[in-house]
């Protein structure tokens, strides 16, 4: 895990007696849930921002990716010969157009929340198992560091559902910030 006040330390670069300052590189994994906005949200304010307001223009990158499942065409019988159906073209491409509006609101939300924020961003919409593409895109674009949030699954539910955070927390070969979801409000609590 990379502690804020040690973030400085891996942006800078040493060469040759004078110091320079390198761009930092980041990606922050973006979907629907809640978790994830504030995983993004905490990043802003405990990485990607300077404390002394020095930030130079541009030293700081993120990259908001988004991973829509891919959609599986699926045969169906049908009949008592049991004849294949398969869903019509129309019914696919309106499932994508869907999953593409979707990425489109959640990657424009983020990227106002970084805008907010006076940092750069760039938005990436993958399609295949988010797992996989996440970890695969934060090597391939040669990112410094992974912020994903964490959906707070209980063990059960992790082992049988999956965890996104969990998989590229083994798999990833950078440094990756996972952030669990805040403690419920006692108010909730209590209705």
């Amino acid at each position: 895990m990379i502690y804020p006040y040690k973030l400085k330390k891996i942006m800078e670069e040493g060469g040759g007696g004078e110091e320079r300052r390198m761009k930092m590189k980041a990606m922050v994994a973006i979907d629907e849930s809640e978790g994830s906005f504030y995983a993004l949200k905490w990043a802003l304010d405990n990485f990607f921002i300077d404390n002394n307001n020095n930030n130079e223009e541009g030293s700081i990158m993120v990259y908001l990716v988004n991973v829509q499942p891919k959609f599986q065409q699926h045969i169906y019988p049908v009949g008592v010969a049991g004849a294949a159906f398969y869903p019509a073209t129309a019914v696919m491409e309106s499932v994508r157009k869907a999953q593409e509006e979707s990425s489109a609101a959640i990657l424009s939300k983020a990227s106002k929340m970084c805008k907010d924020k006076l940092v750069k961003a760039e938005s990436i919409i993958l399609n295949g198992d988010p797992r996989e593409m996440i970890c695969q895109a934060a090597e391939q674009m040669n990112v410094n560091l992974l912020v994903i949030g964490s959906r707070g699954l209980g063990t059960i539910k992790r082992a049988f559902l999956g965890s996104v955070s969990d998989y590229c927390a083994h798999h990833v070969k950078i440094p990756i910030v996972i952030v669990k979801p805040p403690p419920e409000d006692q108010t909730k609590k209590q209705h």
